[in-house]
């Protein structure tokens, strides 16, 4: 009797489930799929023979190779640099080349530049003098580069043309595929002073001793990338998208006045022609030291030397491997220290250099930055493989180049300092230092893709940080127990992705055409790395992808499809509902708590199977025993209080129930006694793990954490069904900020009521 009256209530549900399918297949009006969690295809390009569907390399992946020797000289008295270089262009590609393409980033400041004319300006209300006579009264500066030749190694001039920021040359002949072709090319400049003037390279000057400490780069017509994606990289520089280079090898003689300290990309190979005695055995006993940086130069003699100006000139000669550029800083005013520091079994030296103006911040904490920042990034990337990294002293500067950059933080003249100035001097330093790796060395384009350089240098940064902060705990403040990132934490982007969407780009857009670059470039990308390191994936599946894609794509040029495609290869992770929201929409996270309803569990026929046994015209009492709930407060619960018919302890109704165990099983069956239906609801259009603390009657707490995926059929919300052994007093939607979530008023239950801003304010103010 018991299996003929089951069957009979199994064929009434299968009815209502037949009426609710013969309803939804009705012909409804098309639409296109935009579920979330739709594959990327229409995003992503085909793979092919050059890069594969995993993201790495493919079979046939080339790029070009650009070899420069150059002969630089720095007229300090006139603040010009002047240089003959010698380009030597392999051309790896399959392809057959007319013309070449080089970069003349100078050129941005010449007096014929568009560059301020494509900016949006208007009469402010009020100026400073200096600010009113540099923008309406002053003539524009001679700047930009002056190309004097481009000329064959047969000293034949090559035809060339300068668009802007670009020059293109004519080849004699067409460059077949595993040639080389070799020309050179004179020119100089008039250095910018980049305090002034602006611009990522310069000098600054220093009237109260009459120096200038130099920051040199972009100081040389550099080939542009010719690839499987772009072809030639030819996009004009503006100002804010950076540089997209090939890799190859430098020879670069500098010669300065001959009381300069000077150092840059690659090894110093006449060492000994330009250190003094002193400086030399200095230098030996910074190799074998780990843990103080060694001072090469010290204060007191940098000052000695501010008084100098040499008439005579000495000459540093650079060589260096597999770099994409080059950069060097130069002056008499710099002090000069190293340590080493153990990568991958081998020595590497980090170095600071910087007027006596820095001190004593950059003495104390500079050459230990990078030291540490080495550490970390090579942790979660790939050992440091260059001998050195630089960190030179540039007021309001933050740039970087292969083993070198520049970095802000100037104590007061007192050499007193502020916490937001130590603390902007060490993340600065951390940042450009970590630069090394992206896009020195991951090699990605940053004048169309800004976001795989600042992004994922971002990230790493802030791990770098907290591991600063570990490793050296006297560099904090006593109010910090660990380094106070300001880019990193979810909760740290909520203002920016919970603004005005009129001014917001996706990160999937050019850097010189987003609206808030910072937030963009920086600060969004590497939050969401940082979500979906901490709460989407975790750190063993994340870094071991993270790690691989980095080592893929050493010394090569990745895209953003490498990036996400190496991400899901190596971790058997679906993401592409990550991507698609984070980097390709303006979407923002919002999850709440729609409601809570409590259930008890009874022995009578509730008013849902009465009435379907109605509908079906089934006789009730015919039906097995089966577990009813109702729901606390509704008239079936009413009624049971009243009869006694509620089951507090959620006792099966009979052994019917206890059928699906077995006699073993029995022995430890835990009976739930209380049932609760939560509805999460998603008011903001980007879906993510929904992360809950559920705080019971006893003060304990159980944290879970449903994937995305729960929205999959349903983008709106999503219930789940709760049974517990203990009473559940408060229900908490991303108790520790993990997600950016940009309203956490609807994040708990029951619902906290939250002052308004006047009434916090009223509340604050006594008497």
């Amino acid at each position: 009797m018991k299996k003929i009256a089951f069957y009979l209530f199994s064929v009434l549900l299968i009815g209502v489930n037949a009426h609710s399918q013969e309803e939804a297949s009705k012909p409804k009006v098309g639409h296109k799929n935009t579920n979330k969690f739709k594959q990327l295809y229409d995003e992503f390009s085909t793979p092919n023979m050059y890069r594969a569907a995993s993201g790495a390399p493919g079979v046939a992946y080339y790029q070009q190779q650009a070899d420069y020797k150059m002969d630089i000289v720095l007229d300090d008295k006139n603040a010009k640099l002047s240089g003959y270089e010698t380009i030597t262009y392999t051309n790896n590609s399959p392809d057959i080349l007319k013309y070449l393409w080089v970069q003349l980033e100078q050129n941005k400041r010449a007096k014929d530049s568009k560059s301020p004319l494509i900016e949006g300006s208007g009469i402010a209300p009020v100026f400073q003098p200096s600010q009113f006579a540099t923008e309406y009264l002053k003539q524009p500066l001679e700047r930009g580069f002056n190309i004097q030749e481009v000329k064959d190694t047969n000293g034949k001039p090559l035809q060339h043309m300068i668009n802007r920021t670009m020059m293109r040359v004519e080849l004699p002949k067409a460059l077949k595929s595993g040639e080389k072709f070799s020309f050179s090319i004179k020119w100089w400049y008039n250095i910018n002073d980049h305090v002034v003037e602006d611009g990522r390279s310069g000098y600054e000057f220093f009237p109260k001793d009459g120096n200038r400490a130099y920051v040199i780069a972009q100081f040389f017509p550099r080939m542009a990338v010719y690839s499987d994606v772009e072809g030639w990289q030819n996009s004009q520089f503006w100002g804010r998208d950076e540089f997209a280079l090939p890799f190859g090898n430098y020879e670069v003689n500098i010669t300065v006045p001959a009381d300069h300290i000077l150092d840059g990309t690659g090894v110093l190979t006449n060492r000994k022609e330009v250190f003094s005695k002193t400086m030399m055995e200095r230098y030996l006993k910074a190799k074998k030291s780990y843990t103080e940086p060694v001072l090469i130069v010290t204060q007191e003699e940098a000052e000695v030397a501010e008084k100098g100006f040499s008439s005579e000139t000495k000459t540093w000669k650079l060589k260096a491997e597999n770099v994409r550029d080059f950069g060097f800083a130069t002056s008499r005013k710099f002090i000069w220290d190293m340590m080493a520091v153990k990568i991958g079994g081998k020595d590497i030296m980090a170095v600071s250099m910087y007027p006596k103006e820095g001190n004593p911040l950059w003495e104390d904490w500079s050459t230990k930055a990078v030291a540490s920042t080495l550490e970390s990034y090579s942790r979660m990337t790939f050992d440091y493989p260059y001998h050195k990294a630089i960190s030179v002293h540039a007021d309001q500067q933050g740039m970087e180049y292969p083993m070198i950059c520049w970095n802000y933080g100037r104590p007061n003249e007192d050499g007193t300092y502020s916490d937001r100035e130590k603390y902007g001097m060490m993340g600065v330093i951390i940042h450009e230092v970590g630069h090394n790796f992206f896009p020195m060395i991951v090699n990605s384009d940053e004048r169309q893709w800004t976001w795989m350089d600042e992004g994922l240098n971002t990230f790493v940064q802030y791990v770098a940080e907290q591991d600063f902060g570990k490793k050296y705990p006297a560099a904090l403040s006593p109010q910090d127990k660990h380094f106070p990132s300001d880019r990193g934490p979810a909760r740290m982007i909520v203002p920016y992705m919970s603004g005005n969407q009129d001014y917001i780009a996706p990160i999937m857009t050019k850097g010189l055409n987003t609206y808030q670059f910072g937030n963009n470039a920086y600060g969004k990308p590497a939050t969401a790395l940082n979500i979906l390191r901490e709460t989407v994936m975790g750190h063993d599946l994340f870094d071991y992808a993270f790690k691989e894609y980095s080592r893929r794509w050493m010394f090569k040029h990745p895209t953003p499809e490498d990036f996400f495609r190496t991400m899901e290869d190596a971790s058997a992770f679906d993401l592409d509902w990550f991507w698609r929201g984070w980097f390709y929409t303006t979407d923002w996270v919002d999850i709440g708590l729609k409601e809570v309803k409590k259930y008890y569990v009874s022995s009578e026929p509730n008013k849902f199977i009465k009435d379907l046994a109605k509908e079906r015209g089934r006789d009730v009492s015919k039906l097995p025993p089966l577990v009813y709930m109702v729901e606390e407060g509704s008239e079936d619960y009413k009624e049971d209080m009243r009869n006694g018919t509620l089951l507090e302890n959620a006792k099966p109704v009979n052994e019917y129930v206890m059928d699906n165990f077995t006699p073993e099983e029995r022995k430890n069956i835990k009976q739930p006694k209380f049932f609760y239906n939560i509805t999460f609801e998603k008011p903001g259009g980007l879906v993510m793990p929904i992360i809950v603390e559920y705080t019971y009657k006893d003060g304990t707490s159980k944290t879970e954490t449903y994937p995305a995926q729960i929205w999959r059929f349903n983008d709106k919300e999503v219930s789940k069904a709760i049974a517990s052994e203990k009473e559940i007093v408060s229900i908490t939607i991303d108790p520790n900020l993990e997600t950016a979530d940009v309203d956490t008023s609807n994040n708990s239950w029951p619902r906290e009521i939250r002052q308004s801003d006047f009434d916090q304010f009223k509340s604050k103010v006594k008497g």
